[in-house]
Order: structure tokens, then sequence, then C-alpha cells
């Protein structure tokens, strides 16, 4: 468990919650221009309508566990805070977070640590997003297929599917189910997340979120950002004609296609490694095992 506490100055504090308004404000832009033109972006809105957290919640500094605000009163109030030892003082509160959501905090912890402790799989080539569209009609995403729908049923039927990720694999058709090689549940999730998911990488930044002020908003903000980058590798490995928005494909119903999906996969991998090191290192004061 922690066993450093660190102290910021008011000066330091209100430094860095401006810096990291700044840069979410950079971050969402794109995004809060469309939603004034009512426009919608396939690729870019999403991590803003799946994991439903608005700009305005982003843009909110935290200091993370064990770090104390000098001179905070205004924060004395806000959810998951508790006084300091000198008045006027705050500091993100653990106990209350454990608390308030006791099954919360045990999954995430179980979540990271699991994950972080098995070696990465990347043989999936991100054929969830094929998987969910399997002989079927009817799409979630009003977007044309690539390949059209007998050729997307024809790489799915080529292919072994691998998929890992609950949060994926609920989305299969009904034909698709029995095609991959998991039987996966809610239940086994923790069992099975492994860090060469595409979708793992883009959860930390859930997982982020949902800690509140006990991540500090930094590393809240490079969550966000690896889960942008892997949805665009997400979504131009996807089956779906996405052209209209300048989105190249990653084919990887080729063999280069797949090579290039994986070349950059193992990159997020390593990226995702250590965003889940520094989430239980700044949570819990300590790493992965």
């Amino acid at each position: 468990m922690r066993t450093t506490v660190t102290r910021l100055t008011r000066d330091e504090w209100t430094a860095r919650a401006a810096a990291h308004a700044e840069r979410a404000d950079a971050l969402t832009a794109a995004h809060r221009e469309r939603a004034q033109r009512r426009e919608k972006h396939p690729v870019h809105d999403f991590l803003f309508t799946y994991y439903a957290y608005k700009p305005s919640q982003l843009r909110r500094w935290h200091p993370g566990a064990g770090v104390t605000l000098a001179e905070a009163t205004e924060r004395a109030e806000w959810r998951w805070y508790r006084a300091g030892d000198a008045p006027g003082d705050v500091v993100p509160d653990d106990t209350a977070f454990r608390t308030e959501k006791p099954q919360l905090a045990d999954l995430i912890e179980r979540m990271l640590r699991r994950t972080a402790a098995r070696p990465a799989q990347f043989g999936c080539f991100g054929l969830h997003e094929w998987a969910m569209v399997y002989r079927t009609a009817e799409h979630r995403h009003p977007i044309p297929l690539r390949l059209g729908a007998d050729g997307t049923d024809a790489v799915v039927e080529a292919n072994d599917l691998r998929c890992t990720h609950f949060d994926a694999f609920r989305f299969f058709t009904d034909d698709a189910v029995p095609r991959n090689r998991l039987a996966l549940t809610r239940e086994s999730q923790p069992d099975l997340e492994q860090p060469g998911c595409l979708h793992a990488g883009m959860d930390l930044y859930k997982w982020a979120v949902k800690l509140g002020p006990l991540v500090p908003g930094e590393l809240l903000l490079d969550a966000f950002e690896l889960a942008r980058d892997i949805r665009m590798l997400d979504m131009q490995a996807a089956p779906y004609d996405l052209s209209a928005w300048d989105v190249q494909p990653v084919p990887i119903e080729t063999a280069a296609g797949k090579a290039e999906y994986v070349r950059q996969q193992r990159v997020f991998a390593e990226r995702g490694a250590a965003l889940r090191a520094d989430l239980l290192t700044a949570w819990l004061g300590e790493a992965a095992d």
C-alpha cells in the first residue's frame, strides 16, 4: 500500500490544474466543435459516447491518491476527498472510495493486476468488428462495408476468431459467437483479459475515469490519448468503408494488413503496460506484481 505522501502548495496545484484544463480543451476541441454543428464522427466521437465522459469532466484536474492540496477549501466537499492535516488542506481519499464502491474497487484492481501479469496475444487481427456484422443485414453502424456482405462473411470464415474481450464479444452476431475460440462471459473477464487486446488498452481510460480523484489528471489524459489512438486502428482494421472521413483501412484480410495491424498492436500494448503500471502506482503506491 501507499507509503509516501506529497503536499502541493496552492500555487503548484493550481498551475497543474490550469495546464491540465488547457491540454484537455485541446484534446476535445474538435469533438466540441462538431457537437455545436450537430455533426458526428464514427471514429473520434466514440470515446465520448461509449465511455460517456463529458469534455467538461475530462478537463477537471485531480492530484491522485495520497497527494495533499494546500489551501484547497473549495474542494472540501468534493466526492472522495477528505480534510488534510493542516487547516484548509484536502487529499483524495481511497478509503472513502473503497467504502462507497467496494466491488468496483476490487474489480479495477483485479483487472489491472491480472491483465498486467499475462503475456500479450497478437493473433486476433481486429476481427471482432467483422464478427459483429457477420451474416446480418443490420449493422451497429450505418456505414457500408468495404468488401460487401459476402466478402465480409468470407473473411470471418477464412480466419480464426480469437477475441478475449467480453465487451467486444457481446456484440458478436449469433452466427459468429460459436466461431470464437472462447465463450466469454462478464464473470470470466478478469481471468481472460490480456494486454495485447486493443480494447483492454482502451479500457485503461475507463478505469482512470472511474477512479476519479485517485488518479492524477495528467495520467487520465495520457489514458485518453492512448484510447484515442487505439480507436483509430480499431476502425482502420474494421470492415467498414470510412473513406468519407479520410480513414485509410488497414486491410487485415491480407497478409500485409495483418502484419501492419500486429506492428501497431505491439506498440499499443507497450504503451498500455506502462499506463497500467502507472495507474496502480498512482492509486495504491505500488506497481503490478
